[in-house]
């Protein structure tokens, strides 16, 4: 289809650069355009074109970011006007809030991931729900300038007891480099708690600090991943390493653990975690030991410590392609180590969030450390994010959580 008739500036994209648009991948980069038809404010809406003229797109541009434009719609009928969009947000939220709500993987939780970013069709925009608590991080200009709308959406559909806004330094600085960082924390509606707010997760109880807490809070992306690392922890001695705040601890010690091991080298996290272990009475069988994770299992390597299941959940290793290398290496040395910790018999249960890696290759490094190790290893199953953070099959990019859980002759 030509272009259609419209007020808005046309993105031309450079002949052999508009697959990804025609298959609604979701980024246009800058290196992909060709030329700009007028002379359009970043953060406004533009038309996409191929090199011929015809239509392929609609969305928000931002000129100084490496992604150019952020695509909304392939329907040249949808959001053809400006005035249109804050409608279409607004119901993109109430959209992504009744999946949520539908979702039976999420009944016996109270809180959720709400909005997923592109996942959704609302790139840059974050919602998490702690027990009516709701945490909004915004990282792009589309997600910004209908913040309003977005807010309206949350208000109606759900009546929060509040909502916290957080801001995420990095991703806003890939979109606007000159921007000054915003506040930490803005309670934008209703009254935030004085103290940590608790919430429940497959019978259990959890405490998040909404103002200071990791990601949003809390790892909503490794719920249903907890449950099934505990079915293997019966009766179970379970070294729990980057514990954070002890939940996989807590599922490992309700399906019957014998003891866990909580490793991290935060104080904070563990004082968090200590307090998940007081909410669900699992004092008498949890022990916190603040060390840098790679030393300390070298250390208990060296001293031929054994458990039945070792955790392993780092942070994420690379943010780009160019540290996958890197990152590779980081995850080869953590893995081998920790077979090396596993019983004969055991488990290890092993994960990666970051998106560059890919389950593929992540595989493949669990392969080097095995061979490394000299431990065999078997896949018993392999793991991913939990529902609510769904994966777009035009967005690839939204799978980055993959884990597997190894049995370890």
């Amino acid at each position: 289809m030509s272009a259609p008739a419209s007020a808005l500036a046309q993105v031309v994209v450079r002949s052999g650069r508009d697959r990804s648009v025609r298959q609604r991948h979701p980024r246009l980069f800058a290196s992909a355009i060709k030329e700009i038809l007028g002379r359009p404010k970043d953060g406004e809406l533009v038309d996409v074109t191929d090199n011929h003229g015809v239509w392929l797109a609609r969305g928000v541009i931002n000129q100084q970011a490496q992604i150019a434009i952020r695509l909304l719609t392939w329907s040249a009928d949808e959001g053809a006007a400006a005035a249109d969009w804050p409608g279409l947000w607004q119901a993109r939220v109430r959209a992504a809030i009744a999946q949520r709500t539908a979702d039976p993987n999420l009944r016996d939780t109270d809180a959720r991931r709400l909005v997923f970013g592109e996942s959704d069709g609302l790139p840059g925009l974050v919602v998490d729900d702690y027990a009516g608590h709701l945490v909004m991080q915004l990282s792009t200009l589309a997600a910004t300038q209908w913040r309003g709308p977005a807010l309206d959406a949350l208000q109606d559909a759900l009546h929060p007891a509040c909502v916290i806004e957080r801001e995420d330094d990095d991703r806003m600085r890939h979109e606007r480099p000159d921007a000054k960082p915003g506040p930490a924390f803005a309670v934008v509606r209703g009254a935030a708690p004085e103290g940590p707010v608790v919430f429940r997760e497959g019978g259990l109880r959890f405490e998040v600090d909404l103002r200071s807490g990791q990601k949003t809070g809390y790892y909503l992306d490794q719920r249903e991943n907890r449950a099934r690392v505990a079915a293997y922890c019966r009766g179970a001695t379970v070294l729990n390493a980057f514990a954070f705040s002890g939940g996989f601890a807590a599922h490992a010690l309700a399906a019957g653990a014998a003891s866990v091991i909580n490793l991290d080298s935060s104080a904070e996290a563990l004082r968090l975690a200590e307090r998940t272990m007081a909410l669900n009475g699992f004092e008498a069988r949890a022990t916190s030991v603040e060390a840098d994770a790679f030393e300390r299992l070298r250390a208990w390597r060296a001293e031929g410590r054994r458990f039945d299941v070792v955790i392993v959940d780092p942070p994420k290793f690379a943010h780009h392609p160019g540290q996958v290398e890197r990152a590779a290496r980081a995850y080869k040395d953590l893995n081998r180590i920790a077979l090396a910790l596993v019983a004969p018999g055991g488990v290890l249960a092993t994960f990666s969030c970051s998106g560059v890696v890919d389950a593929a290759l992540f595989q493949k490094i669990l392969f080097s450390a095995a061979l490394e190790s000299g431990r065999d290893a078997q896949v018993v199953e392999r793991l991913t994010q939990s529902s609510d953070h769904p994966v777009a099959l035009t967005f690839p990019e939204s799978e980055y959580l993959k884990g597997l859980i190894l049995r370890v002759p």
